[in-house]
């Protein structure tokens, strides 16, 4: 009884200090800017759908569907997940640092608060954009929402295991920070965002397929368009590599003194 009344106290600790550190970092990143924390929501919506708006003049048939904004944006905001909340939880030990020398505050809880947090904002700018565009394009189809909930799923997860991994490779080897910087530049292009994946020629086909957000961006399909198949999808691969990486970057950062 006592060994159970132990964990439910540690468990209340640690969420109030998640629901802390998520205060502290919307005070700190949004505090001082016009319109605080709905610029954070605002500002990735605004810039998906301009740059939507011009590549709607690039590509005037999309590869999939009559409307290119919904396209783009099945490729697009499962991209933007995994550059936002990756990069934020990878930095996880630098914005919290001086928190972390205090015994109530863990740096498990500073990963889950920047994922929380990062998680909730980019599941608002996924409604409003999609939600902007069915309210103001004439889209005719028909949403499977239990693909689009996998697609985010997926991911969320993935993010995390790469963000848990650079939290710890970014304060054991510092000079990884630019490194990384540089390899997941071409992300972008690499994550089928707006083209098909099945339209890729080989061998880079077979290349592309080990990019777990590939398969992300062909569930969030899968989602939006009823005759899509997408059958190249594999979510053991995607949930798999996901699990990998979190185990073990939090091994590492339990088996390595971290600089606090």
């Amino acid at each position: 009884m006592g060994k159970v009344k132990s964990q439910h106290s540690m468990l209340r600790r640690s969420g109030s200090s998640i629901g802390a550190l998520m205060v502290r970092e919307m005070s700190s990143n949004y505090g001082k800017a016009p319109g605080g924390y709905i610029w954070a929501i605002l500002e990735p919506v605004a810039g998906i759908a301009l740059m939507t708006i011009l590549f709607s003049f690039v590509f005037r048939s999309p590869p999939l569907g009559a409307h290119f904004a919904l396209f783009y944006a099945s490729g697009v905001l499962p991209f933007s997940c995994y550059r936002d909340i990756s990069s934020k939880i990878g930095k996880s030990i630098s914005f919290s640092t001086k928190l972390l020398s205090y015994p109530a505050v863990t740096l498990v809880d500073a990963i889950l608060a920047r994922l929380v947090l990062n998680v909730l904002t980019q599941c608002l700018v996924a409604i409003l954009v999609l939600g902007g565009i069915f309210l103001f394009s004439d889209v005719q189809t028909v949403v499977n929402f239990r693909w689009i909930f996998l697609a985010f799923l997926s991911v969320f997860s993935v993010s995390l295991g790469i963000g848990v991994m650079n939290t710890w490779l970014f304060n054991r080897f510092p000079v990884w920070e630019q490194i990384w910087n540089i390899f997941n530049r071409p992300m972008f292009l690499l994550s089928s965002v707006f083209y098909l994946f099945e339209s890729t020629p080989e061998p880079f086909r077979s290349f592309l397929w080990f990019n777990p957000l590939v398969h992300s961006v062909g569930l969030m399909r899968r989602g939006l368009y009823p005759t899509y198949e997408g059958s190249f999808v594999s979510l053991t691969y995607v949930f798999g590599v996901s699990l990998v990486l979190t185990a073990f970057g939090l091994a590492m950062l339990k088996g390595h003194q971290i600089d606090t």
